[in-house]
């Protein structure tokens, strides 16, 4: 892919989360709606990286700062890093309104322009699958990280099928064939992001194994990988319909540790 096709796909990734914005925090698995659900998000965010006390934190795509304020009642000092004004407008009245210290900045996760070993911590979600250029992503990261400081990758394959969709797909076929639902109406914003799936670089879906091995070429060790999150699933369950319960609770869905070595 040429420089020229890179600056347009991210320039349509910008745009297209920046359009998403205004709904980002009505959906589930986005904003958080319980607190049953918020001590999941603490309890996995403690397990690998222990209590703030203080220490610097990157919130990288940190969108309207979900997860921000989450490293926030850790007692992490909070960085969050997005680079969409809308998502970041947001991201400031809610952290106003909660009366949090969290830094803002407008950058590119993946050219943060922040100092080397600058920081502790660095979490992000939903943000590796959507990558353009991972690999120089993870050796940013790398870079600004301190030594033996930490990188949590919350993520998943979000492509490819399971046994939950394809249930649910020919479910919705044959309820449309009888007459029991109607045929939905194409959403402009889905043709969208498929759009923009098909040309990021985990366009198949990025599975924990491929994610380990490129985090580790880029110096990282060791990689640990985290498949229990089934309480925050089972919260956020509560929430969503029945149908798209089962499929995310199917698909590849993982939380990666990843540490710079002391001597880095």
């Amino acid at each position: 892919m040429n420089q020229a096709s890179n600056y347009s796909l991210r320039e349509e990734i910008k745009e297209y989360w920046s359009m998403r914005a205004a709904t980002f925090d009505t959906q589930p698995g986005h904003e958080i709606f319980s607190e049953t659900e918020r001590a999941a998000w603490h309890a996995l965010l403690e397990r690998h990286l222990g209590k703030g006390d203080g220490r610097r934190a990157l919130d990288l795509a940190s969108g309207t700062a979900v997860v921000s304020h989450l490293m926030d009642d850790l007692g992490f000092a909070v960085t969050g890093l997005d680079w969409s004004e809308a998502m970041l407008e947001k991201a400031r009245a809610k952290s106003k309104l909660r009366g949090s210290n969290i830094r803002f900045l407008l950058g590119d996760a993946e050219n943060t322009l922040e100092p080397d070993d600058s920081y502790d911590v660095i979490v992000t979600r939903h943000l590796v699958w959507t990558l353009v250029d991972p690999a120089a992503a993870f050796a940013e990261w790398f870079r600004v990280l301190k030594p033996g400081g930490k990188v949590l990758v919350v993520d998943g394959d979000f492509v490819s099928p399971t046994w939950a969709s394809k249930l649910n797909q020919a479910m919705a076929g044959l309820m449309q064939s009888l007459g029991l639902r109607k045929a939905p109406d194409p959403m402009p914003q889905m043709k969208t992001h498929y759009d923009i799936l098909a040309r990021v670089h985990f366009s198949s879906g990025a599975r924990a194994n491929e994610v380990t091995a490129m985090l580790k070429t880029a110096g990282f060790d060791p990689v640990v990988a985290d498949f229990d999150l089934k309480q925050i699933h089972k919260s956020q369950k509560k929430h969503i319909s029945f149908a798209k319960g089962l499929e995310r609770g199917a698909q590849h869905r993982y939380a990666l540790c990843a540490q710079k070595p002391l001597t880095a």
